[in-house]
């Protein structure tokens, strides 16, 4: 197939277009490198099936296609508070372009959400059929708003103009390429770095962590399953941690000497818990990962390594 990978010189992305074309398909990655970077896909960059466009998404564009994978964001906090008035419209505007592009393709669209759209969650773990808990004029808005905007736009074009859309919310992903300033990239950094490995306030707040591969499989999934037009799926490991035990189990892996220091926690309506309900992407897409954290952890801390020589 053809297909357009945007945000495709991401962490996420990057990935995700060496698994398409090792799946034999013909794959398009349009970026304009505010986050990605072309060293993400230099290994695939003289793949005859590959080529490289640099493009803002919110400006138009014209591809003919038959399948579009929207990962064009900044998905960290410390990239979207820096530039709230550059994620906004990229999930917005950007969405919006898109759709209307896969509609004139007839194209098969999968919008890439992600877990910030519950907010500060009442429940736990979420659930698809959760609304959330979120700050609507908040400093993270830029990010959770725009994307909760993101999936409206997307089941109205599902509804409305009959595209073959579907949405995934992505539960805290890492792995080699991810150095945005998450936690993950954050406590292994420190730890080859032999910096203190730090942590905001108690680390009594959780995460549940995705290793990248089973992320890519799980966009796979759910954008070529049949039957999944007009679905919504997390996409994220169950498997919930402290960020206190988090911290401990990268120094252990990296046999880190740093120090685990508190420092004060300084990010407004940053959830307290955070874990996903797959049960969805179970029965519907057979999918779960597979890739346990010490295992995950070890090619992260491996990548980090490598690039710090």
């Amino acid at each position: 197939m053809d297909i357009v990978v945007t945000g495709g010189a991401g962490f996420i992305g990057s990935h995700l277009c060496a698994r398409l074309l090792e799946l034999g398909h013909r794959v398009t990655c349009v970026d304009n490198l505010a986050v990605g970077s072309e060293e993400n896909i230099a290994d695939i960059a003289n793949y005859p099936q590959f080529r490289f466009l640099r493009h803002d998404v919110t400006q138009p564009l014209e591809l003919q296609t038959q399948a579009v994978f929207h990962l064009a964001s900044r998905a960290s906090p410390p990239a979207y508070l820096y530039y709230p008035l550059e994620t906004a419209p990229a999930n917005s505007l950007g969405t919006y372009m898109l759709l209307e592009m896969a509609q004139r393709s007839q194209a098969k669209f999968l919008m890439a959400s992600t877990s910030e759209i519950y907010g500060d969650p009442l429940e736990h773990p979420q659930r698809e059929e959760y609304w959330g808990n979120v700050n609507s004029i908040g400093i993270r808005s830029c990010y959770d708003e725009s994307k909760r905007f993101a999936e409206s736009l997307t089941m109205t074009y599902v509804r409305h103009k009959g595209v073959d859309a579907r949405i995934v919310r992505i539960f805290n992903c890492y792995g080699p390429r991810c150095d945005d300033g998450r936690v993950v990239p954050n406590f292994v950094g420190q730890a080859v770095r032999g910096e203190p490995i730090t942590v905001h306030g108690d680390g009594e707040h959780t995460r549940s962590l995705c290793y990248v591969s089973d992320m890519v499989d799980g966009l796979i999934a759910a954008m070529f399953t049949e039957n999944t037009k007009g679905g919504v799926f997390n996409l994220g490991n169950p498997e919930e941690h402290t960020m206190l035990e988090l911290a401990q189990i990268v120094k252990d892996i990296c046999r880190s000497s740093s120090p685990i220091v508190h420092i004060p926690s300084i990010s407004e309506d940053d959830p307290k818990r955070r874990c996903p309900d797959i049960s969805r992407a179970r029965c519907v897409l057979g999918w779960e990962p597979k890739v346990g954290l010490t295992e995950g952890l070890e090619e992260t801390i491996a990548w980090f390594r490598k690039r710090s020589k």
